[in-house]
């Protein structure tokens, strides 16, 4: 077999065990939190601490792979991702596990910022958008058995599996990197951007930190306050630090070109909107219907699989339809389904969602492709490790933003909810705690601690406060596709595509 296909492989399996394990502790989450004793915040950790590291470091991944060699530092990633998942399965706290979690985050900066340069510097022209389909076809297929494979797991062996799983399919794939994948690098590249790395990644850390906490601290506290203020001054020190270094891990003048903006953007909306709330949809689904987690990954197959396939065919038509319709119109889609789940109430079915999910589903495919292929497709080959990884980091900064952010919103509107609810005196007293109970997939044990005789009451102003707290993030999430939708329509233009990366066939100018 050609060497590109083994490159071809290895990518699309690693990114596939990746992206497997991300939609795999989705469906784990409310069974983990169980098991670990975990609070809201702890259970946002899981996930944040992963997209926080990842999106810390994928920036600085990129240039060292431009620099010291993308194979090297792929290979690299791959060994680090396996031995954290090790540590991941084997935690018997909270703390444990968000800091194993990290640590997977830091392997899959590697992996993910050089994973689309591997792949350009062995395609071009149609070959190249051929690669990319399946590429999104592969991260397509990841969500769609993902829950699947992640709620068999869960319920059969225990949700440590998820995590262990990831040990042979590491293995065999660093294996393949090293024997069959090519070495390349870009010798100009220069040193590592340290300050660049300190200021972005406090930044963001402060800002996460903040979103997850103010509801219980205070949005107006001094601590909370303080992080917000720190938060802005570092990612302001970010800017001036990368406007002025040498080698700069962010290259801001690629923002120049109005197309990478528009990606950048579109990647960001994706994520804040989308997929930041499946942990909630999760959380629903076993929490309020009472599925288990087997049952949760079934009923999540419609938007999973339509992904899948709208991911295949919109890489193959990439090659002669202009990219922003496709990424305009699946965030349309994506605004869509939302709006169709909201409203959902107490009484309602899962199919209720399912008009929803066959909608988002079909715009998470449309977009993914051409998505990945305009993060590249507008720089330099020599930047495609930097292009890379910007774009990524954006996927990664809306899942931990937009996590946070949905959670404060989520608890704040339950906490609201329940204060205008009738509930038994024990239980009217402690409405805070009741409010992040509910939040973190933590109300049976909470009402389990009450008299029995209040049990009911209880139960039904849960239920209704956590709908009610669920439709309000909806809506938030719908306003957040749009606005990503009306970014790739005003902002990407197929004239900013260098002749490399310019896909075949599409009108100049379009």
């Amino acid at each position: 077999m050609e060497r590109k296909w083994w490159t071809l492989l290895v990518v699309c399996i690693s990114i596939f065990m990746l992206l497997l394990d991300i939609t795999v502790v989705n469906v784990a989450l409310p069974v983990i939190q169980r098991d670990l004793g975990a609070d809201f915040s702890h259970l946002q950790w899981v996930v944040d601490a992963y997209a926080l590291t990842l999106a810390a470091l994928l920036l600085t991944a990129g240039s060292l792979a431009d620099r010291y060699g993308r194979r090297l530092i792929f290979a690299g990633g791959l060994v680090l991702f396996v031995a954290a998942s090790l540590l991941c399965g084997f935690s018997t706290t909270p703390t444990m596990l968000d800091l194993a979690r990290g640590l997977q985050g830091i392997g899959g900066a590697a992996m993910f910022a050089t994973s689309l340069a591997l792949l350009a510097q062995e395609f071009e022209g149609r070959e190249r958008a051929t690669a990319f389909g399946i590429w999104g076809a592969t991260t397509g297929l990841a969500v769609a058995i993902g829950p699947l494979v992640g709620g068999a797991l869960v319920d059969g062996i225990g949700w440590e599996w998820i995590f262990f799983v990831n040990v042979p399919i590491g293995a065999l794939c660093t294996w393949i990197a090293v024997t069959k994948v090519r070495e390349t690098r870009d010798p100009s590249q220069g040193g590592v951007d340290l300050l660049g790395v300190i200021t972005f990644s406090t930044a963001l850390l402060c800002l996460v930190f903040a979103l997850i906490r103010g509801n219980s601290e205070g949005w107006g506290s001094a601590l909370i306050v303080s992080l917000l203020v720190v938060s802005g001054l570092m990612l302001a020190a970010f800017v001036a630090v990368e406007r002025r270094v040498a080698n700069p891990m962010f290259d801001l003048s690629l923002f120049r070109k109005p197309t990478f903006t528009g990606a950048s953007i579109v990647a960001f909306c994706l994520s804040a909107s989308m997929f930041a709330m499946f942990l909630y949809v999760t959380l629903y689904m076993q929490n309020v219907l009472d599925f288990t987690a087997l049952e949760t990954g079934l009923r999540f197959l419609p938007l999973s699989l339509l992904s899948f396939f709208a991911a295949a065919i919109s890489g193959r038509l990439s090659e002669r339809v202009p990219v922003r319709y496709f990424m305009a119109g699946g965030l349309l889609l994506v605004a869509g389904g939302l709006l169709l789940m909201h409203g959902v109430s107490v009484d309602s079915k899962w199919t209720t969602l399912l008009g929803g999910f066959i909608l988002s589903g079909t715009g998470i495919g449309l977009i993914n492709p051409p998505l990945a292929s305009t993060a590249i497709g507008v720089v330099r080959p020599q930047q495609s490790g930097m292009a890379s990884g910007i774009n990524t980091t954006f996927r990664q900064v809306g899942i931990a933003t937009g996590i946070a952010a949905l959670g404060a919103i989520f608890q704040a509107r339950v906490e609201s909810k329940l204060s205008e609810l009738p509930l038994p005196r024990q239980a009217a007293s402690r409405v805070q705690e009741l409010a992040e109970a509910i939040a973190s997939g933590g109300s049976k044990q909470a009402i389990g601690n009450a008299p029995p005789q209040a049990r009911g009451q209880i139960t039904e102003a849960a239920n209704q406060a956590f709908v009610a707290g669920f439709n309000t993030i909806l809506l938030v999430g719908v306003a957040i596709a749009v606005v990503g939708a009306i970014s790739a329509l005003v902002l990407v233009r197929q004239r900013d595509f260098v002749a490399a990366g310019a896909p075949e066939g599409a009108p100049a100018g379009a």
